[in-house]
């Protein structure tokens, strides 16, 4: 229960960190953080979660880096669903307080402003297609979970895997936002599409799909280049 709780704190943080950047403060006029801040939101909430509840959990946060450290031999798969249900708890927790934040604000529209929900095709910050955004889920994914498979393996360097994962996902964010509001995580993607509902719900499916893709490929690939020694 004590990493449970540990995996539902830390993707609150990182939805109410990571997607409130986005809602509250990206487009704020003159002082706004931008496309920038909000991609350094986003890795800046990991980073300050790994060194807080990475003794506790390991801090996945997400169903994508579960998925992935169980295929790479790193994680016991009796653990998996209780980690998934948790971390998706926590993203819809997380939206909760942001919408009753952004709410706050007289002439909020939830579903106008795309609460940083991901999407494709006409809902892609860009006007991406659905091919580019599944690439892209799938090609971002693979790269962070070699990242953490690295960063956390027994011959790397200690101390500092929170800070490498932390600015993996932001460059992985200055890298995707344009394409698809960036996902590479499943939690985050459903807790706001949940709220916006309508077309982020009919396209999750590619923000589950396409993450889990990268994660276990991820996982089969380190395996192989680097076994972890028993």
């Amino acid at each position: 229960m004590k990493k449970l709780l540990a995996e539902f704190i830390g993707t609150l943080w990182l939805v109410l960190g990571g997607c409130g950047s986005a809602v509250l403060a990206a487009g704020y006029p003159e002082l706004g953080i931008g496309f920038v801040g909000v991609s350094l939101a986003f890795g800046l909430t990991v980073l300050t979660m790994a060194y807080a509840i990475g003794h506790i959990s390991g801090c996945h946060l997400n169903p994508a880096v579960s998925i992935g450290l169980w295929m790479g031999g790193r994680f016991d798969k009796k653990d998996l669903i209780p980690y998934i249900i948790a971390q998706v708890l926590g993203g819809i927790a997380g939206a909760g307080i942001l919408y009753l934040i952004a709410s706050g604000k007289e002439g909020f529209d939830l579903v106008g402003s795309g609460f940083a929900a991901n999407g494709f095709g006409e809902h892609s910050p860009d006007g991406y297609g659905m091919t580019a955004a599944l690439v892209t889920e799938i090609v971002m994914t693979f790269m962070f979970l070699i990242v953490i498979l690295g960063a956390t393996h027994s011959k790397a360097p200690k101390g500092f895997g929170g800070l490498a994962i932390g600015l993996a996902l932001t460059l992985i964010h200055l890298i995707s936002i344009p394409v698809t509001n960036t996902s590479v995580n499943p939690a985050r993607s459903t807790s706001q599409a949940l709220f916006v509902g309508d077309w982020a719900l009919g396209q999750l499916w590619l923000f589950w799909a396409a993450p889990i893709i990268g994660a276990v490929i991820a996982g089969l690939v380190y395996k192989f280049m680097s076994p972890e020694e028993a």
